[in-house]
């Protein structure tokens, strides 16, 4: 592997995972042709995908004849976890008209260094929550409540079966990207023996 603190080894193409509190790089060579850098800059917007105000910019600078996107350690310590929808923006300089040449999206992940630090995905922490519910509610099979004016519905066993089933494919999905990334079967493959 090489060092990734060089910017001559900056991946050629934006992360897609960001780990709260890590140094990124990254070099787009690509867009020098069609936008030069003497007379263009570029820069990535990015927005949180729960809506919101969150927003991060990052804006690239001339580095070894090439667009070079860097975000210290202390920039990121500050990142809230979450999927990002992000756009690649270039600008001319001389007018200040901008153009979206491409659109993507990342997901910031909490770093395991920090206290409290949950690894979950959106999906696990639901599937768990929905299964401890399903556990208890054969002790307490009430769906409405009313106090003091005030009612709560919970939801229904099938309505929580079918949200359960939701969350149990994307934890499966997810998983299953995790074991193709890192070089290991998916673990979808069916092998059939005939005789």
């Amino acid at each position: 592997m090489a060092n990734l603190f060089d910017p001559a080894n900056a991946p050629p193409h934006s992360p897609l995972e960001i780990v709260v509190g890590d140094f990124i790089q990254w070099k787009r060579s690509d867009l020098v042709a069609d936008y030069p850098l003497a007379t263009h800059s570029a820069e990535y917007v990015s927005r949180i995908s729960k809506g919101g105000s969150i927003e991060i910019r990052i804006a690239a600078v001339e580095s070894g004849g090439t667009y070079l996107f860097a975000v210290e350690s202390t920039v990121t310590a500050n990142y809230e976890a979450g999927v990002y929808h992000w756009q690649l923006e270039v600008t001319e300089t001389a007018t200040g008209n901008r153009i979206v040449v491409e659109r993507g999206e990342f997901e910031v992940i909490v770093d395991l260094d920090q206290n409290h630090a949950d690894p979950r995905t959106h999906s696990e922490i639901m599937l768990d929550k929905i299964e401890t519910i399903l556990e208890g509610k054969a002790d307490s099979d009430v769906s409405n409540y009313s106090i003091a004016g005030r009612s709560l519905t919970k939801m229904t066993f099938d309505e929580l079966l079918v949200a359960r089933d939701q969350y149990r494919r994307e934890v499966i999905l997810m998983r299953q990207k995790l074991r193709v990334k890192s070089g290991k079967p998916s673990g979808t493959t069916v092998k059939v023996r005939f005789n």
